[in-house]
């Protein structure tokens, strides 16, 4: 009877150290085992109604280099000899992310083109301008006073493929970050055979609005069904259910999808270009050196000779024949220089290279401190009458500095609008005026209102159908505006000052130049490391 009793309230005393703590573990450390949901289910049941997917093991892309996230000193390290004023220290906090191993070659930027010209051939009047407006300004090469061949070679020659390409706009690079979105997918799902291996083989695919893309994809569009195998997807999607209806409700197209590639953030560009998590013991950066103390070699035949590509001084930018210094006179292959602590080449120099911000003088630590980007422009799909999404059809161009016209979406790809745009936030919208601060209301005059007087873009299409720009002879008192990019880094055309990864200067978002290249960056889930001394 005694026993009986003893075992009674053993058990009972279970039940309440199971209902207290939950059932699971106190230590934390993340969801593990198996987890069942408030309502008793478990993930995937075959015979529930939700399904999740598959968890993906996260993994670089390939050339794609993982960063992890922390916090350090965004700005300059050394006195501001320019007096600009636009980059002193702030404490800034960046979450993981991944960005490209190098800048994007002129190898792949013409795959890019060649797709386009494959797709969407130039001789079809509707696609025109697509090919022609996605092409480098190779003329950027072109000096009044100097002799260059490189406007016709530098681009197409095979010696070339493996240097950074230059002469793209902000607008290109931005376009083709898109692009590499969907073409990085559709590999992705050949690899796993949800798409034919032989996808580029047959003639009927990939004609004009017909070819894959991520949005059609994710919604599950009837035009894919000629090269989607769905008892595939299926498969890698997890579900497991033979219920139609079921089927149809979860259709999670977005598992196990690549990343979508963006232009790297101007604080992501300056965190990755440190690489300061390599260069620490236990929570403490070890140090914050001016660039150019860290760029000589140390060891053997590179002993005291810089690693890196800038001009180093008026009618020096190599060093002496046969005893070259850096030894590049222009650009160099991207992977020429060493990398820095995290793998990352080209930051320091060869091109500097653009970022997705919108340029303004002040960086707005008190209205964010934790992946700061100003330049945020929210869209949203666009709808058909009939709730389907609607796709472009007749293409809409930007226009570039040089004249031409650059797509702002391809055929095919669902027609997105503005619903926000806030570039102007707290820097350049009426309440950051003067006007404002002389008390003046908020009104239905101050729509649209932009306190910098830079400035506006005008054209006119002559007979030809060439698009001509117009001169602003209008008054104007700065050049800074929400169409100025961030470009961050040195290049083969610049002197050391511009190496160090704190200093910053802008460009208009629609000219080319051959000292700046880009390179990509997709988000990434911060790995749950445990700590370590380096």
């Amino acid at each position: 009877m005694n026993k009986l009793k003893l075992f009674s309230l053993l058990l009972l005393g279970s039940a309440v150290l199971l209902v207290s703590c939950g059932g699971g573990a106190k230590n934390g450390g993340g969801t593990k085992g198996r987890f069942t949901s408030k309502t008793g289910w478990r993930p995937n049941e075959q015979k529930g109604w939700f399904f999740t997917g598959k968890q993906q093991k996260q993994k670089a892309w390939p050339g794609m280099v993982y960063v992890e996230g922390g916090t350090f000193t965004m700005g300059l390290v050394k006195d501001d000899v320019m007096h600009d004023w636009n980059n002193t220290p702030r404490r800034m906090q960046v979450s993981a992310f991944f960005i490209g191993e190098t800048e994007i070659t002129n190898y792949e930027y013409r795959e890019y083109v060649t797709w386009l010209k494959f797709v969407f051939p130039p001789s079809d009047p509707s696609f025109k301008e697509i090919y022609t407006g996605a092409l480098p300004d190779t003329l950027v090469w072109n000096n009044k006073l100097s002799r260059n061949d490189f406007a016709e070679t530098y681009f197409r020659r095979p010696e070339y493929d493996y240097y950074p390409v230059v002469g793209v706009t902000w607008l290109q690079a931005s376009r083709y970050c898109d692009w590499l979105t969907d073409r990085a997918n559709e590999k992705a799902l050949m690899k796993q055979g949800v798409i034919s291996k032989d996808y580029y083989s047959n003639d009927s695919n990939n004609q004009g609005a017909n070819s894959f893309n991520l949005d059609k994809f994710k919604a599950n569009d009837p035009e894919m069904a000629a090269y989607v195998n769905q008892q595939r997807l299926q498969q890698k999607s997890g579900i497991k259910t033979t219920n139609q209806r079921i089927l149809a409700a979860n259709r999670n197209a977005t598992a196990g999808v690549v990343e979508k590639f963006r232009l790297p953030t101007e604080v992501e560009w300056e965190f990755a270009a440190l690489g300061m998590q390599k260069d620490r013991e236990y929570n403490l950066y070890q140090n914050k050196k001016p660039e150019i103390e860290q760029l000589k070699g140390t060891k053997g035949r590179k002993r005291g000779m810089y690693l890196e590509n800038f001009k180093q001084g008026r009618g020096d930018y190599s060093g002496v024949a046969g005893w070259k210094n850096d030894g590049s006179p222009t650009t160099s292959d991207v992977k020429q220089y060493p990398a820095n602590n995290l793998g990352i080449f080209g930051m320091f120099g060869n091109v500097a290279e653009w970022t997705a911000d919108v340029y303004r003088p002040i960086i707005d630590q008190e209205a964010s401190d934790f992946n700061y980007y100003r330049g945020n422009v929210s869209q949203q799909v666009v709808k058909n009458a009939d709730g389907t999404f609607k796709k472009i059809e007749g293409v809409k161009y930007d226009t570039l500095a040089d004249g031409r016209l650059v797509y702002k979406g391809l055929p095919g790809q669902y027609e997105r609008k503005t619903v926000a745009d806030n570039r102007n936030f707290r820097d350049g919208d009426f309440q950051s005026s003067l006007d404002a601060g002389y008390g003046k209301a908020e009104d239905s005059s101050t729509l649209g209102y932009n306190m910098y007087n830079a400035p506006r873009k005008r054209f006119i299409v002559d007979e030809l159908g060439r698009v001509i720009l117009q001169k602003d002879r209008q008054s104007r008192t700065t050049r800074i505006s929400n169409e100025v990019r961030v470009i961050k880094g040195g290049s083969w055309l610049d002197g050391a000052y511009w190496l160090d990864p704190g200093q910053r200067r802008f460009r208009e978002e629609g000219k080319s130049f051959a000292w700046v290249g880009f390179r990509v960056a997709q988000d990434a889930k911060s790995a749950a490391t445990g700590r370590t001394k380096r």
